[in-house]
C-alpha cells in the first residue's frame, strides 16, 4: 500500500471532518480574493474623489469584518483537520503495537529494539504530518491558487496575467528535482535517528557493564559519532526543505518585475487604472502562500513517504507463529509430543529431533540435559513462540495450533530464565497475571515462593517499587518474584524454565516442597540443570543435542548408570564439599 493509499482511506474514514474543513478553506479563499478587488476599487474611488467620510470608514469597517471572519475560520479548520489527522497516529501506533505484541522471539532476533521505538515515534510523526498538515496546506494553497489566479485572469487583465505567470513552471521544475532530494535526505535522516536510538536503548540496559569493563569512553564515543552523523543526515535534509523558499523568491520577484513593466506600459497606455494593477499586484503577493504551501506540502509528503516506507514493511511482517486457531477454550488434560522436531530459521541442524514423551494431567515432568541440547526449545513449543518442523503436539487431545494463542497463554504460567520484572511495585508484578487478587492471595504466593519475608524488610514492603526491570532486586529475588506470580493464576500448565538457577538449595528445596503441596491438580514441567528439582518428578526426560536419550524416573535413571546418574554424582559431591 502507498502513502496516498493510505491516506485516501483515512480521509474516507474521516470524511466529515475533511468536507467541514474543506467548506471553511473554500470560504475563506473565496474572502481572501475578494480583499485586492475591493481595495482596487476603494483606490480608484479615492483618486476620483468619489469614497471620503462616512462611506470610506464603512468599506474600512467592512475589510475588517472580512478579516475577522477569515481569522476564525481559520481556527475553525485547523481544529477540524488536526483533530482528525492526530487520530491516524493514534491509528498506526495501535496497529504497529499490536503487530509487535503478536510476533514471535523470531521476530525481535532480526529487529532492533531503538529501531522499532523510532518507527513508533518519529516514523509514524512524519506520516501524520502528511495526513494532516500536508493536507491541510495542499488544499488551502490549490484552492487560493485557483481563485487567485481566476481573479487575476478573468477580474483583472489576462495578459498581464500571462505574463506574470511565465517564471512559475521553472519554479516548478525545480521543486520536483529538490523533493526528490528530499526524499532521499529525509530515508537517511530517518535511519540514522533509529541508529542513534538503538544505541542509546542498548546502553542504558547494559549500563552496568560498560561501566564494570571500563567502556564508558568507547561508548560515549560512539554516540559522539552516531549523534553527528544523525545531525549531518537531519541538517542535509533542512538544506534541501530551505531551498524551496530561494525557489519561490526567484519566482515571485521575477512575476514581480514582469506585472510592474507590463503593468505600467498598460497604465501610461491608460488601458489600466492605477486601482487596478494595485488590485493585481495584491493578487500576486497572495500568490507567496500557494508558492510557500507548495514546498511546504512536497517537503511532508516526501517526509511521510520516506518514514512510511520504513513502517510498512513491519506492519505487514508475517506472523512468525500464525494464530490461525480456532478453539477458545482449553480443557485441562494430558500433554503429548510425538516425533516432534524443531529447526531454527538459519540453523544448519535441528535444536530437536524426534522428541516424544507423554505428561499425564496433575503430573509433573523434568527435563534435563546438558548446556544446548534443546530443554527450552520444548518450552518455546509449547508457547508456540516456534512452530514445529514436524511431528504432533497435542493437549487434551487437540493440536496446539487448533487453540487460539490467547486461550493458550491464559492456560499457561510460565517462569522464564531470565524473569521479566515491570517498573512498578513487587505487589503489582506478583499481580500483573490476576490484576483483581486481594493482598492475601499476593501474600500467600510470595509465602509459596519463599520471598514473603524478604518482601515485608523492602522499605515499603510489597508498595515497593521495583525499578527498571527489577532492578534494585537480586538475580534470585527476581526469580521468586516471577514465581510467585506464576503461582498466584490458577492456569492448569506450570512451566519453569531453569526458574530455580538463582536460588541456593535450601530455597529451591523450600520452593519444590510447597510447589508439591500447592499443586492443586495442575501440570508441571521443569526444565533445569540442577537435578536437585526434578528430583520428586513423575517422569524425567534427559536431553542430549535435540534428542531424548534417557526416560523415567530418579531412581531408575539412577540405576541405568548413564549421562543422569553420572551427572547426579557430580552435583551431589559438588553439593558436599559447599557443605564443608
Amino acid at each position: 500500500m502507498t502513502l496516498s493509499r493510505l491516506i485516501a482511506q483515512f480521509v474516507r474514514g474521516h470524511w466529515r471532518a475533511y468536507v467541514v474543513s474543506a467548506l471553511m478553506l473554500a470560504t475563506v479563499s473565496a474572502l481572501t480574493a475578494s480583499i485586492p478587488r475591493q481595495v482596487g476599487a476603494m483606490v480608484d474611488e479615492l483618486a476620483a474623489g468619489r469614497l471620503v467620510g462616512n462611506a470610506l470608514l464603512q468599506r474600512l469597517g467592512l475589510l475588517l469584518l472580512v478579516g475577522a471572519v477569515i481569522y476564525f475560520l481559520r481556527v475553525g479548520w485547523r481544529l477540524q483537520l488536526f483533530a482528525a489527522s492526530y487520530q491516524l497516529g493514534v491509528q498506526l501506533r495501535t496497529q504497529l503495537y499490536q503487530r509487535l505484541c503478536q510476533q514471535g522471539p523470531s521476530f525481535f532476533q532480526t529487529q532492533r529494539t531503538g529501531d522499532l521505538m523510532a518507527l513508533a515515534t518519529n516514523d509514524v510523526d512524519a506520516v501524520e504530518m502528511a495526513a494532516g498538515e500536508a493536507m491541510l496546506a495542499g488544499f488551502d494553497g490549490s484552492l487560493t491558487l485557483v481563485m487567485v489566479v481566476a481573479m487575476m485572469t478573468l477580474g483583472v487583465d489576462w495578459r498581464l496575467a500571462l505574463a506574470a505567470l511565465l517564471p512559475f513552471p521553472f519554479m516548478a521544475l525545480a521543486f520536483w528535482h529538490i523533493s526528490e532530494q528530499i526524499h532521499r535526505a529525509s530515508k537517511d535522516s530517518l535511519n540514522a535517528f533509529s541508529r542513534l536510538n538503538d544505541h542509546v536503548q542498548e546502553t542504558l540496559t547494559g549500563v552496568r557493564t560498560l561501566r564494570a569493563l571500563g567502556l564508558e569512553a568507547r561508548s560515549t564515543q560512539t554516540f559522539a559519532e552516531l549523534a553527528e552523523s544523525a545531525a549531518a543526515a537531519s541538517l542535509r535534509a533542512q538544506r534541501w526543505e530551505a531551498a524551496y523558499e530561494p525557489a519561490v523568491g526567484i519566482a515571485l520577484v521575477s512575476a514581480s518585475v514582469l506585472t510592474l513593466s507590463f503593468g505600467g506600459y498598460f497604465v501610461w497606455q491608460d488601458e489600466l487604472s492605477i486601482g487596478t494593477l494595485t488590485a493585481f499586484t495584491m493578487y500576486l503577493g497572495q500568490l507567496i502562500w500557494p508558492m510557500f504551501a507548495a514546498g511546504w506540502v512536497l517537503s511532508l509528503l516526501e517526509r511521510g513517504r520516506a518514514a512510511w516506507g520504513r513502517l510498512q514493511p513491519i506492519l505487514h511482517t508475517p506472523l512468525s507463529v500464525d494464530d490461525h486457531g480456532t478453539v477458545a477454550n482449553v480443557v485441562p488434560g494430558g500433554l503429548c509430543f510425538d516425533g516432534v522436531q524443531l529447526r531454527y530459521a538459519g540453523q544448519p541442524q535441528d535444536a530437536l529431533s524426534d522428541v516424544s514423551f507423554r505428561l499425564p494431567a496433575g503430573e509433573t515432568l523434568g527435563i534435563v540435559g546438558p548446556t544446548g541440547s534443546g530443554k527450552s526449545s520444548i518450552v518455546r513449543l509449547i508457547l508456540r513462540q516456534y512452530a514445529c518442523s514436524a511431528g504432533t503436539m497435542r493437549w487434551s487431545d487437540v493440536d496446539l495450533a487448533d487453540y487460539r494463542l490467547q486461550a493458550l497463554h491464559g492456560a499457561i504460567s510460565w517462569v522464564p530464565q531470565e524473569p521479566f520484572l515491570f517498573s512498578a511495585s513487587v505487589a503489582s508484578n506478583i499481580c500483573l497475571s490476576k490484576p483483581d487478587a486481594t493482598r492475601k492471595e499476593i501474600e500467600n504466593a510470595a509465602r509459596l515462593a519463599c520471598i514473603h519475608e524478604e518482601i515485608l524488610r523492602f522499605p515499603q514492603g510489597y508498595e515497593t517499587p521495583v525499578g527498571e526491570k527489577g532492578v534494585t532486586l537480586s538475580g534470585g529475588q527476581r526469580q521468586r518474584v516471577a514465581i510467585a506470580r506464576a503461582l498466584l493464576t490458577d492456569a492448569p500448565l506450570l512451566l519453569l524454565d531453569d526458574a530455580l538457577s538463582a536460588v541456593d538449595t535450601q530455597t529451591e528445596t523450600q520452593i519444590l516442597h510447597h510447589l508439591r503441596d500447592a499443586r492443586r491438580g495442575r501440570s508441571v514441567i521443569i526444565v533445569s540443570h540442577r537435578l536437585s528439582s526434578v528430583l520428586d518428578a513423575n517422569q524425567i526426560l534427559v536431553l542430549q543435542q535435540g534428542r531424548v536419550t534417557e526416560a523415567g524416573t530418579h531412581a531408575e535413571l539412577v540405576a541405568q548408570d548413564h549421562w543422569y546418574a553420572s551427572q547426579w554424582r557430580y552435583q551431589q559431591l559438588e553439593a558436599s564439599l559447599a557443605a564443608d
